[in-house]
């Protein structure tokens, strides 16, 4: 048989090892305990547009049109759908706390945005970078960390996110109208209140010429307030051009919106309760080509094709009623084709 020998250890070694032993245990278990009870970041859940309710509750009744309506041999719709797609990406954007601004450049009033490095001229001299976007009242997005020229131009009005400070000398932007985060020379843009909430939609459908209304409830439905015909704008190169896609701020209210003969600084008439959402670009009554004239309620060619300058055409009580409706600065206007 095979003896074992054993060393004996002092009582206070023993002692020590046995204190050692339980600390160092101690301290991985309060370790993992903390590891397992920390509460963890998680995302909120994004909504789908499955999940966005709608339901109506019309408001403005004059004009309204079905879901589904005759146009000459066609059917014309209100793109459901699509508009759904449109309300969750609005949705998702206010889950979490957010800085939003707009994008603006009015008129050129923060300064002609520089060119594009791949500038693109038309045949009337007119430069746009290579997505289409005129560089005219345009606003320069610079890749991220590149300080040599702004590679796409944003169009005043779109809703953008701040992803940085507002008070550097470029803003990080992210937007829903268009992909990944670019930085911006912060004169172009305007930080809203940190109040501010999009409740209120204008969605105009350029490929079926109409428009919808609609509004979220407290209980987070949307509800259609308005289903009606409308007019947007025609590409008619150098003064006409198409009503832009993408998620606008309602920027500014004219009761009366004065424009301009074509090529001319010649006023020519006025269109009235314009709603301004980008550029020179309003959700307006029928215009009427004398300035002193009487307010036009309606034409035939609303509902039609696309007719305007830029404009998004109604009649004129319609129009009358997103004035009186919609928030400025609170209120979206959402083109979609």
């Amino acid at each position: 048989m095979e003896i074992v020998n054993h060393v004996k250890m002092p009582l206070y070694v023993m002692l020590l090892l046995a204190t050692s032993l339980f600390v160092s245990c101690g301290e991985r278990q309060t370790a993992d305990d903390a590891e397992r009870h920390e509460p963890k970041e998680t995302a909120q859940p994004q909504l789908t547009a499955e999940q966005i309710a709608l339901s109506k509750a019309i408001s403005y009744n004059r004009y309204t049109l079905e879901d589904e309506y005759a146009y000459e041999d066609t059917v014309r719709v209100f793109q459901w759908d699509k508009i759904k797609e449109q309300l969750a990406i609005i949705e998702n954007l206010q889950l979490d706390s957010k800085r939003f601004a707009v994008l603006q450049n009015y008129n050129n009033i923060n300064g002609k945005a520089p060119a594009v490095a791949t500038p693109v001229q038309d045949d009337h001299d007119r430069l746009s970078d290579t997505l289409g976007t005129a560089r005219d009242q345009s606003i320069p997005l610079y890749k991220p960390g590149n300080s040599d020229a702004p590679l796409i131009y944003g169009r005043d009005g779109w809703l953008v996110e701040l992803l940085s400070s507002d008070t550097a000398a470029r803003v990080k932007v992210a937007g829903p109208s268009f992909d990944g985060s670019w930085e911006v020379p912060k004169q172009y843009v305007t930080p809203l209140s940190d109040s501010a909430r999009f409740d209120q939609v204008v969605v105009v459908d350029v490929t079926n010429q109409n428009i919808a209304t609609l509004e979220r409830s407290d209980e987070g439905a949307w509800q259609i307030l308005s289903m009606n015909p409308a007019t947007s704008g025609k590409h008619d190169p150098p003064y006409a051009m198409e009503t832009p896609l993408g998620i606008f701020v309602l920027q500014e209210k004219k009761p009366k919106m004065l424009y301009t003969e074509d090529g001319s600084k010649a006023i020519k008439g006025y269109a009235p309760h314009a709603s301004r959402f980008t550029n020179g670009a309003y959700v307006h009554g029928v215009p009427t080509e004398d300035p002193e004239g009487e307010i036009i309620e309606h034409s035939p060619t609303l509902g039609t094709v696309p007719r305007s300058h830029m404009c998004v055409r109604n009649a004129t009580s319609h129009a009358k009623f997103i004035y009186d409706w919609a928030k400025a600065l609170h209120a979206l206007v959402i083109v979609i084709e």
